[in-house]
């Protein structure tokens, strides 16, 4: 589901924010960049506090953020709901003994770690990112999460590209976003 569609102000406030590229990172890509969303504060906030109000008193102790973007959004999340955060990482990232899940993206593939024992079995996740497109990358950390016990309690983006299908590939995990792109 989308968060507020534009009923809440605070939507069309973050959705001036991001900038479209297009051809990257290669062409036919129509990349959504946040970065520049990152660049006002207010509009970061209120992205962060959408999500907050969304997941507060839900029981979520892990917080697991893909690498890169979901490094942003989730930490400020997992603080304010009293969660851990735990990265998920491109390969030979983290020291020590992981777990890793190969995925495919809208133009190719890739694989997600995380450290042996960052969860434990029955926590309660999260899974954030900046964007959803065909949905690999979520399914590749919903598969980490789930792999060593955890519940997947639903998936937060901040941009959804519903035309790729990605929410097809969640097999029925709740998915909440704040802005549809078509």
């Amino acid at each position: 589901m989308s968060a507020y569609k534009d009923e809440d102000p605070r939507i069309h406030g973050i959705r001036t924010k991001i900038r479209v590229v297009p051809n990257f990172p290669q062409p036919g890509i129509m990349f959504q960049d946040i970065t520049t969303l990152l660049l006002d504060p207010k509009a970061f906030k209120d992205t962060i506090d959408l999500f907050v109000e969304r997941f507060k008193g839900k029981n979520i102790s892990v917080v697991a953020g893909i690498e890169a973007r979901g490094f942003i959004f989730g930490p400020p999340i997992a603080l304010a709901i009293g969660a851990k955060f735990v990265p998920l990482r491109k390969p030979r990232k983290l020291p020590g003994e992981v777990i890793s899940e190969k995925y495919t993206l809208e133009y190719g593939s890739d694989c997600l770690e995380m450290h042996v024992g960052a969860v434990k079995p029955h926590e309660r996740a999260l899974v954030v990112d900046d964007l959803i497109a065909t949905g690999g990358t979520l399914c590749a950390a919903m598969n980490l999460l789930e792999r060593v016990g955890a519940e997947v309690i639903e998936c937060a983006c901040v941009i959804e590209l519903p035309d790729l299908k990605g929410r097809e590939r969640l097999n029925g995990k709740p998915l909440f976003v704040l802005i549809e792109y078509h």
